[in-house]
């Protein structure tokens, strides 16, 4: 096996196209969703799954607030406004499912609306 092929190999090909930004926060954002579904079926049966699926939703979120405050965010501040006001909705509402007063479904929908504005798709999805 010469270099060239020893470098792909091991690396890849370069000319191989790279993910956006946007696909892997909708990937991220996708699996969560996925995680909280398949645990909020049945909650009572799967409640570690389920804390599980929510400490993660919970992560993905603070992760955004983060990005949202930094300086170097481009967004409008009109829309970094309302998707921090999202994500302190989400920490309680995570809160209320968590001691049983609440639903993930409510989660799930806020992710896939996130998930049909990075896919440029609006309410298709």
């Amino acid at each position: 096996m010469n270099a060239h092929a020893q470098a792909i190999a091991t690396y890849g090909n370069p000319k191989k196209i790279q993910k956006t930004a946007r696909a892997a926060e909708y990937e991220v954002i996708a699996q969560i969703t996925s995680n909280l579904q398949r645990a909020s079926k049945d909650p009572g049966h799967s409640f570690p799954e389920l804390v599980a699926a929510l400490v993660q939703n919970r992560r993905l979120w603070t992760e955004f607030a983060i990005d949202l405050a930094s300086t170097e965010n481009q967004l409008p501040l009109s829309l970094k406004l309302q998707l921090l006001s999202l994500a302190r909705f989400v920490e309680k509402q995570t809160d209320f499912v968590l001691d049983g007063t609440g639903s993930a479904t409510v989660l799930i929908d806020i992710n896939y609306a996130l998930m049909c504005g990075l896919s440029g798709k609006g309410e298709q999805l």
